[in-house]
This record gives C-alpha cells, structure tokens and sequence, in this order.
C-alpha cells in the first residue's frame, strides 16, 4: 500500500509509529479509556490466522493473516472488540475481512471510519 496513495501521514505517539493520523488519534482515544478502566487488555496489531500454511504438489505456501489495528477487552460490554481503523477498503481488505467472519463467527471487526 502506497503512503502516497491514500494520502495516509505516519503518526508517533508514545514511541509508536502509526500508518495514519486516523489510526494515532484513536490509539489515544483507546489509551484514555483504558486508565479509565473502560477497557482493558489494549493489544496493537493483534494477528489473525486465515489460512494456514500449506504444501500442494511439491510447493510450499504460507499462511495468510489479517492484522488489525487494536484488540481489547470492553469491560462493559463484557467482550473482545477487534478494531481496524479505514480511510479507504481495499480488495485485499474485504476478502481477508470476509475469511475473518467466516473463521471467527464469534468476533466482529468494527470499521472506525475518517
């Protein structure tokens, strides 16, 4: 993904450096309601297996994974959120979104739009 392309701007907070400023702004917002005790758990660029490696006539392919952005427990609503933050969806986005919903029926990203 091109940085020019989506117009996306790297983004240093806390020694962190951030693909947007979108994505800066709602770490500080996630960090804010952690030491409230909102949330808990806070992860940053939490992995997900979508499809594991695997050998086909003698070649070896390896696994596929979406990363989102953050990853925490809501200590009200009782229950993981997974969290991506878009300024644009890509191809590539929307399929490995859908094998997410289709691998994790029990998890939902949340989309935090521009």
């Amino acid at each position: 993904m091109s940085y020019y392309k989506y117009q996306n701007k790297k983004t240093v907070i806390d020694g962190i450096t951030f693909d947007s400023r979108l994505e800066a702004n709602r770490y500080s917002e996630l960090k804010i309601l952690e030491k409230a005790g909102v949330i808990s758990a806070l992860q940053l660029q939490p992995s997900f297996e979508l499809i594991p490696a695997f050998s086909k006539g003698g070649k070896k392919y390896r696994a596929a994974h979406y990363v989102a952005d953050f990853m925490y427990y809501d200590n009200q609503e009782k229950r993981v959120k997974i969290e991506d933050t878009k300024g644009f969806e890509t191809d590539v986005y929307k399929l490995k979104r859908k094998l997410f919903e289709y691998k994790y029926p029990d998890l939902e990203i949340i989309e935090i739009r521009r």
